[in-house]
């Protein structure tokens, strides 16, 4: 569904991606764990075309998108929950998720998709004339992704969706993304708790310093003695 080829990404002369390749099959959970200031965001976003890499291809459904807006590549099926949530403040719950459905013209679809997402995310529909700003960090985080679930995405991109929650909500949320996945939606899927990331994730891929330096299944990354040491705590 996705190939990500020799990536690399500038920020000035911050050489932020340094050749990355990976590829996410159709149906899977692919995660991408790494440190802070490894490069995942970076990715996610040239992906979103949000930036401009100065060298590689990215191929979406066999096109290439690398020189498409993020307006193309939303109509095309791919669509990002980025890291902090980032919900429209001054407009309610209602509003916010209809800003997910921004380029979409069929009413009934989309009222479709919004029953869709009350009843995946209850405290949705229980909060819909609320100012999204006032809602916690867990329902903030719940909405951003009934948001990106009204665009349809075939691709869903997580940006760090447990940072900052409580414990319980971090399970709940990881239980919405495999049932997200069961349904029909390919996710990659960056994560700080990468134990809870390997745990559910088809396949995975670890990045030091913008480039890829390991890659397996999920299993495969959580039994090896580098990952243990170094994102495992063992």
């Amino acid at each position: 569904m996705l190939e990500v080829k020799d990536i690399h990404v500038h920020y000035g002369a911050i050489h932020a991606l340094k050749g990355v390749t990976l590829n996410v099959k159709q149906g899977e959970i692919v995660t991408l764990i790494g440190s802070n200031g490894a490069g995942k965001s970076t990715l996610l976003k040239t992906i979103s075309g949000l930036l401009h890499p100065t060298k590689g291809d990215v191929v979406f459904l066999n096109n290439s998108i690398i020189k498409k807006d993020s307006k193309y590549i939303v109509k095309s099926g791919i669509t990002q929950v980025p890291e902090g949530r980032h919900i429209f403040p001054g407009m309610t719950v209602y509003e916010n998720l209809l800003m997910g459905a921004y380029l979409r013209k069929d009413k009934d679809g989309i009222q479709q998709d919004l029953e869709s997402v009350y009843k995946r995310f209850p405290i949705l529909k229980e909060r819909l004339r609320q100012d999204a700003s006032t809602l916690s960090g867990g329902e903030q985080q719940m909405l951003a992704m009934g948001r990106a679930l009204m665009a349809r995405p075939k691709l869903l991109l997580l940006d760090e969706p447990s940072m900052g929650l409580a414990p319980i909500l971090v399970q709940q949320i990881f239980d919405i993304i495999k049932d997200i996945n069961a349904t029909g939606t390919t996710i990659l899927l960056i994560e700080q708790n990468a134990r809870m990331a390997l745990s559910i994730a088809d396949r995975g891929y670890v990045m030091e310093t913008g480039k890829i330096v390991l890659s397996g299944t999920g299993e495969q990354l959580s039994q090896s003695e580098e990952v243990k040491k170094a994102y495992l705590g063992g």
